[in-house]
């Protein structure tokens, strides 16, 4: 199975950007993984939240290929204890997923086409995070998952 990652808008912060890194390659030992951030709208100071919203929406749709199953990182996705998200990746993977995407939206989240397209939502948290601060709790609760599933222990049961 492959896992890509699609994100809306840059990380500045090299600190994050070098963390992010560091999880990716880790992953590199389980399953092939890659991440795409889509570059922030130009001039979205003039458009609508709605605008805004569909106008990404538009751009990560572009992105998939056809049997690609799109899930969104999403506060309103359902919660996952660690062990049950590395459940959740292992029954894709069981289910012959060959294409598993995950995406993180923008600030104000995701259009209807987007939510309409999607295979299922999962949240990290009931809190909102910045979307720099998403790509590495998910890339790091990634690599958790392929741990807890190799008996590895990196996460402690």
């Amino acid at each position: 199975m492959n896992i890509r990652l699609l994100a809306i808008g840059k990380t500045d912060s090299k600190t994050l950007q070098s963390l992010v890194q560091e999880y990716e390659k880790r992953l590199g030992h389980y399953v092939r993984y890659s991440a795409e951030i889509i570059p922030d709208i130009k001039n979205s100071a003039r458009m609508s939240e709605a605008q805004q919203k569909a106008r990404e929406g538009d751009l990560l749709l572009k992105k998939l290929q056809p049997g690609d199953v799109l899930i969104l990182l999403d506060e309103k996705g359902k919660a996952y204890h660690s062990v049950g998200f590395s459940e959740f990746l292992q029954k894709k993977m069981n289910a012959g997923t060959r294409q598993l995407v995950f995406a993180i939206g923008g600030p104000y989240g995701f259009s209807d086409a987007v939510y309409a397209q999607a295979g299922g939502k999962v949240s990290l948290s009931p809190m909102t995070f910045s979307h720099q601060m998403v790509r590495l709790f998910f890339t790091e609760q990634l690599y958790r998952a392929f741990t807890i599933l190799n008996n590895e222990p990196y996460h402690h049961r």
